[in-house]
């Protein structure tokens, strides 16, 4: 069966499961724990409060909702968060006479340190609007609170278009961009006409943010806190900076190592690998999109293809290509293959064929079809890596798959990442516990070693809600160590509870073994290498404008198989799996381009186990009962 043809037929089964629910109502085992790196982006709201917020609302006025909204989101917001709070326009008047110091009233009432809900909530009580609307300005201010690296996050209310340029507010959402800041900012126009919302619409895009509308106070009071919990676990694509290129004679050449590019729609782009004699090369591709409201599913189409071509550029006959049908929800977009290209003798020992034998190979990817409202532009993430020829392979790939077992003992408590990068480590067979907003898509590793399998179930636990405001897709991805899907389930989520996968005991691998490469099941070939693997874990943002209300997930793992010795390999890798070994200039040890949770975890790899290399790009990145649930799948349009 066809990846398209699969991804029908779930889509199909998930639909009955809807009607259903609403008719009932590369790293060993003993390696050294790396640290773990932030879960949520630090984020600053920044507060509108311009005379003009004065205005009438069923509220009491629109400042009065803006406040019920940021109480609502703080009440919600995770423990570990770090949240901050700017605001302007209170101190001066809007008058002609007051516009100097009006453009000049921006305040930080609270740094985004981790979360103190007393203390933002007291602030926010205090807030009266009054003044001018310096956007441009207070963008500026804000990003200089966050942190100076890593993810970062602005969350911008506003009920007009700023007052006080210059600077443009745009320029400055492009400027810090432009600066390298890894730093995403999303816009709510609270009330806006078509200059506002243009003007908020070009400050997001510019950062690869979201704009959402909200027309009265209640809808800002659903939206802010959506919005603003989505943001603290955006997906981050983190790198060195590379550039890659239109053709593949000028394709920058990646040693191990993790790097950061971006891509264009409909843009086809080259990077080359020096690949030896008998290695195995992977290639996997991700691209991550925005949250976006009110897309309809036949809008919300994004394909990733991929392409590896040998010497003087020849085409190697190997193409991947990879849909996703949910890109709105902030899904993640993965392509991937292992090209083994560089194992194949030559047949006459020269160059007439320039897809076998060691030597230089460029792939491509291709961002081709591209859904409504995405940037035009998206951060791709660059994972390189090399597999040296096995001269033992170990043993053969005969075992059945992983048998699940409901977990005993105490439930841990976790918080799973918004990307690959930031994914929450479950230590093995167990039971783990997080909660999970409207919109959020997150990440969770498992290190298996060879010879260890896992399976996992994830469970949905009701959050009180009910009706067509609270229906979502609800998804479960497993991935390999190269980011290659291996299996996934969805189904629909009414607010009652839910189990995925929905068909089967569990989402499980076989014990992962050399060897696996060479299975007739195509599933069972991405189960080949030893390392982590991930978990993604989705809840999309509801049908209806109201369903806001968190949802326990429960995540229920087996972790399973005795340890096995792995293959032998031919050569070793003197700089690390991904280059972590390498001394830069300035002495001591370079991470290679990797992030420095993964370099550090890599540093930790046994020598005799496996040295895999890994190419991974990664952008960051229903109506009446019946015809809901068909409808909302089908031609649905979603509201934040």
């Amino acid at each position: 069966m066809s990846r398209v043809t699969k991804r029908l037929t779930e889509f199909t089964a998930a639909i009955a499961i809807g009607l259903t629910s609403l008719s009932v109502a590369a790293l060993p085992a003993h390696a050294e724990e790396s640290p773990e790196a932030p879960r949520y982006a630090p984020t600053m709201l920044i507060l509108d409060a311009s005379g003009s917020m004065q205005r009438p609302d069923p509220a009491g006025t629109m400042m009065d909702a803006a406040k019920n909204a940021v109480r609502t989101f703080v009440a919600s917001a995770p423990a570990e968060s770090k949240v901050g709070l700017t605001v302007y326009g209170t101190s001066t008047g809007n008058a002609e006479a007051d516009k100097p110091a009006g453009c000049r009233d921006v305040q930080v009432l609270h740094k985004p340190d981790t979360l103190d809900k007393a203390a933002l909530t007291s602030a926010v009580d205090g807030i009266k609007a009054s003044g001018w609307t310096p956007m441009g300005t207070a963008l500026r201010q804000a990003a200089a609170t966050l942190p100076k690296s890593g993810p970062r996050s602005i969350v911008l209310v506003s009920d007009g278009d700023d007052t006080c340029s210059p600077p443009d507010p745009c320029e400055v959402a492009r400027e810090l961009k432009q600066q390298g800041l890894d730093l995403v900012m999303h816009a709510i126009g609270f009330a806006v006409d078509a200059k506002a919302r243009a003007q908020l619409t070009c400050m997001a895009q510019a950062t690869g943010g979201t704009y959402t509308d909200a027309a009265d106070g209640p809808t800002l009071e659903r939206t802010l806190p959506r919005v603003s919990a989505a943001a603290l676990r955006n997906y981050q694509a983190a790198g060195v900076p590379i550039t890659g290129t239109g053709s593949y004679d000028t394709a920058p050449v990646a040693a191990p190592g993790q790097y950061l590019d971006t891509i264009g729609q409909k843009e086809k782009r080259y990077w080359a690998v020096d690949v030896p004699t008998g290695a195995t090369a992977y290639f996997s591709g991700t691209l991550s999109f925005p949250r976006l409201p009110n897309i309809s599913s036949t809008d919300d189409i994004n394909t990733l293809h991929m392409r590896v071509y040998g010497a003087d550029g020849q085409d190697c006959n190997v193409f991947e290509s990879e849909m996703t049908t949910s890109s709105s929800d902030g899904e993640a977009l993965t392509v991937a293959k292992a090209f083994d290209g560089a194992t194949k003798e030559r047949k006459d020992g020269g160059s007439s064929d320039k897809c076998k034998g060691g030597g230089r190979y460029y792939f491509a990817l291709t961002w081709d079809h591209v859904s409504t409202g995405v940037p035009e532009r998206l951060p791709i993430e660059l994972l390189v890596g090399i597999e040296p020829a096995a001269t033992d392979p170990g043993p053969v790939a005969v075992r059945p798959g992983t048998t699940f077992t409901e977990p005993t003992g105490a439930r841990t408590t976790t918080a799973g990442g918004g990307s690959f990068n930031v994914a929450s480590t479950l230590a093995g067979s167990g039971s783990y516990a997080d909660t999970l907003r409207p919109g959020e898509f997150v990440f969770y590793r498992v290190r298996l070693n060879w010879g260890q399998g896992l399976a996992y179930r994830v469970h949905y636990g009701e959050n009180g809600n009910r009706g067509l405001s609270n229906i979502s897709n609800i998804r479960t991805t497993l991935y390999s160590p190269i980011r290659e899907e291996i299996d996934e389930d969805f189904a629909a989520y009414t607010g009652t509870d839910n189990v995925l996968p929905s068909n089967k005991p569990a989402l499980a691998t076989v014990p992962i073994r050399y060897n696996n490469r060479k299975a007739d099941d195509l599933k069972i070939r991405r189960q080949a290498i030893a390392g982590w693997y991930y978990i993604a874990v989705k809840v999309g943002s509801t049908f209806e404008e109201g369903g806001t209300k968190p949802v326990p997930i429960r995540l229920d793992l087996t972790v399973s198989g005795a340890r096995e010795d792995g293959p032998k390999y031919s050569t070793s890798a003197t700089d690390g799996v991904f280059g972590e070994n390498t001394t830069p200039a300035g002495g001591g040890k370079s991470t290679g381009g990797r992030t420095p949770e993964a370099a550090s975890a890599a540093s930790a790899t046994d020598t005799k186990s496996s040295t895999l290399i890994v190419v991974a790009i990664v952008g960051a990145v229903g109506v009446g009962v019946l015809g809901a649930v068909g409808g909302w799948f089908f031609a649905r349009r979603r509201r934040d």
